[in-house]
Formats: structure tokens, C-alpha cells, sequence
């Protein structure tokens, strides 16, 4: 009876024993927990939710530019919405009101003094693409030929207007006081010297390619040039210096509302747009007329 009974006790520990092995696992094995992320698979991860960007932008180079990022965004769950304009006051109220989040079309001198004049709060998030402000012909075939009080037409909001001035005086057309550059905020009243006696005529920047008829040379946003047919690398007569600070003061730039410089979507907007792939297609495209700045 005493033999029986401690077989029986023996075989219950022994069952014991496989039951605890057993709950445990193997310690070089552990199960993965239920809710572990997958595997990095090289793919950009979707959003977790589908979202919608509105992005204001310029036809001329910026919608363009943003059409190419369209695919990409897509992948990860977010739907560029690209929203035209051909002024330069609309996308930044836009932007500044909630009803776009963000906008392509500016620069920083550009958006500083809007803010400044209107009261608004944006801010940049990215420089994309720098456009070569050009000289081009208009009754007058050449910089050489310009006659005595000959007129010459420049955009009339301040920092393009001092971005058209310095190019004048780059050409040897007129010398700005000593201090401008471009940062300035300057008009024709920062003219120390001009030799020729040129008029310099002062319209809203989009109306200058459709007035070339009517003055010797007009000096145009590459924007707008591209917008009329005409390219800085192969049309004008003479561009800006890329080895200036033109290049890094003029850079066009994503720019949003204060506060929402971390958006996710606004982000990866950002990153799409700043690949090596970008890069190679605005050269190609554009062939000198744009030229990307990251």
C-alpha cells in the first residue's frame, strides 16, 4: 500500500513539474506579442488615418513642382489638394484664415514684409527652389543698346523690387547707396547714381511680361517669366550671379501658420519634395530657370 501510494505521488510531481516547463516557454523563443509592429519593410508607413493637405501655389513653377510629390504622398494616406493662384496676397491670407495649410510661392524677404504690413503670423518651414530674377528685352534688343532715358520696368513690392534693382546695378545700369543688399527693402529712392537716366517704371510683378511692348527692358520674377514662355537660362539678357546670397535670400519656401510647423502631413510634404529624384527633374525640367536649393 505504502509502495502504491508513492508512485502516485511521484507521477503527480512529475506532472507538476511539466506543467510549469511548459507555461514558462522556451527563453530563446519568446512569442511575439500581439500587437508588435511588422517588420520594416523599406516602405514608407501610411498614415494611420487619411488626411488632406491644401497647398496654395503659384501655376508657374509651384504647381507644377508639387504635382510630382502627388503619388508619393498618396502612399502614406496623405492627399495633396493643390489650389492655384496668380497673385501674391491670397495664399498667404489663405493660409493665415485655416482654409490652406500651407503655400508654395514665396520667398522669405516676400513673406517678412507681408507679415510686417498685415499682421499676420507665417512662418517658413523649407527652401525649396531658387528662380534667377532675369533682364529681358523689350523695345530695346540688348543692354549694351539702352539710349539716354531709356525705361525699364521692375516689380513694385519692396523685396523684388530690391531683388530687380541690384540686378540693374550687377549690369552697371545703376548703383544702389552704400548698405543695400539683399535683405534691403529698398525702392528707387535707395538710387545713389544713374548714369543713363533711365525711368524705372514700378508695376505689380505679374504685369511686367505683358508690358514688354511698352518698355525698353523689363526686369521679371522667374515665375512669371516661365508663365509668359520666356526661360532665364536661355531667354534673358542677364540673370543674377548664383554665387551671390540671391540664391539663399530668394530661395521659394513651404511656409505655414505659426504654430504648425510640425505637421506631419506638412512634413512629408517636405521630405518628398527635397529627394535627389526632385532635384534631378527641376534641372531637367526647367533647365536653369529653377534650380532646387537642398
Amino acid at each position: 500500500m505504502k509502495k502504491t501510494l508513492a508512485k502516485i505521488l511521484t507521477l503527480a510531481m512529475a506532472l507538476a513539474l511539466v506543467a510549469v516547463f511548459a507555461g514558462c516557454g522556451s527563453p530563446d523563443a519568446p512569442a511575439p506579442a500581439p500587437d508588435a509592429p511588422p517588420a520594416d519593410s523599406g516602405e514608407p508607413a501610411p498614415a494611420t488615418e487619411p488626411v488632406t493637405l491644401r497647398v496654395g501655389a503659384s501655376v508657374t513653377p509651384h504647381a507644377e513642382i508639387l504635382q510630382q510629390v502627388v503619388e508619393p504622398l498618396a502612399a502614406q494616406g496623405i492627399t495633396l489638394e493643390i489650389v492655384e493662384y496668380t497673385d501674391y496676397v491670397q495664399p498667404n491670407t489663405a493660409v493665415e484664415d485655416g482654409s490652406l495649410d500651407a503655400n508654395y510661392f514665396q520667398h522669405q524677404p516676400y513673406l517678412t514684409t507681408f507679415n510686417e504690413e498685415n499682421g499676420t503670423h507665417l512662418v517658413s518651414v523649407a527652401s525649396i527652389h531658387y528662380e534667377p530674377f532675369g533682364i529681358y528685352a523689350g523695345k530695346t534688343a540688348s543692354i549694351a543698346d539702352l539710349a539716354d532715358g531709356a525705361v525699364i520696368a521692375v516689380p513694385n513690392d519692396g523685396s523684388n523690387e530690391t531683388r530687380a534693382l541690384l540686378l540693374l546695378q550687377q549690369e552697371g545700369i545703376i548703383t544702389m547707396k552704400e548698405g543695400i543688399d539683399a535683405s534691403s527693402n529698398a525702392t528707387i529712392l535707395d538710387i545713389a547714381d544713374n548714369p543713363l537716366n533711365v525711368e524705372i517704371v514700378e508695376m505689380e510683378a505679374a504685369q511686367i511680361s505683358h508690358s514688354l511692348q511698352d518698355v525698353d527692358l523689363g526686369v521679371i520674377n522667374g515665375n512669371y517669366a516661365l508663365q509668359a514662355g520666356l526661360n532665364a537660362g536661355t531667354d534673358a539678357l542677364a540673370v543674377e550671379d548664383a554665387s551671390g546670397d540671391g540664391a539663399q535670400t530668394y530661395a521659394n519656401i513651404i511656409c505655414v501658420k505659426e504654430g504648425n510647423e510640425e505637421n506631419p502631413a506638412v512634413l512629408a510634404l517636405v521630405e518628398a519634395l527635397t529627394t535627389p529624384e526632385m532635384g534631378e527633374w527641376i534641372n531637367t525640367t526647367y533647365e536653369g530657370a529653377v534650380v532646387p536649393i537642398f
